[in-house]
C-alpha cells in the first residue's frame, strides 16, 4: 500500500457473492483471507499475498446505494486531509456517499463521487495522521 500522496492506496471489491468473488481470486491470484468485523458490524475480508494486504472484500450491500448497483472495484487514493478533500469535492459539485471516518489503524476515509460522478475513495492513512 502507497501512503504517498495522490496514489491509490486501496482496492476493494463490493459483490453480491463474497464467497464466490474469494474462491474465484484465489483460484486466479493466490489470494488467502482474513476476516474482521468492521464498526457498522459487517464483515470485511482482507485478501492477502505473501502475508501482505492486497485487496478487501465485502457485501455490496454494505455500500451507500450498494444494492442498486452491479458488483463494483472501489479504488481509494490518498490525500492529506480527508475532511479537507470532501469540502473540496462538494463545491466541484462532487457528492458525498459517506461521510469522513475512523478506522482504528489504518485511517480516516470518506467515499465521494467526482464531480463527473465516478465513486473514489478517499483516505488519509493512519501514519499520515499522526505524522502531522
Amino acid at each position: 500500500m502507497s501512503n504517498e500522496d495522490g496514489t491509490i492506496n486501496w482496492r476493494e471489491l463490493l459483490t453480491t457473492d463474497v464467497e464466490a468473488a474469494k474462491a474465484y481470486f484465489e483460484s486466479i491470484c493466490g489470494w488467502e483471507y482474513d476476516s474482521m468485523r468492521m464498526p457498522g458490524g459487517e464483515d470485511y475480508v482482507m485478501a492477502r499475498v505473501g502475508g501482505k494486504p492486497v485487496a478487501g472484500i465485502m457485501s455490496r450491500s454494505d455500500f451507500p446505494g450498494g444494492d442498486k448497483m452491479p458488483p463494483f472495484w472501489l479504488s481509494y487514493l490518498v490525500v492529506k486531509d480527508v475532511d479537507d478533500a470532501v469540502a473540496e469535492t462538494k463545491a466541484a459539485g462532487g457528492s458525498i456517499i459517506r461521510d469522513c471516518f475512523d478506522i482504528p489503524g489504518m485511517g480516516r476515509i470518506a467515499i465521494v463521487t467526482d464531480p463527473t460522478g465516478a465513486f473514489i475513495g478517499l483516505m488519509t492513512p493512519a501514519e499520515m495522521s499522526q505524522a502531522a
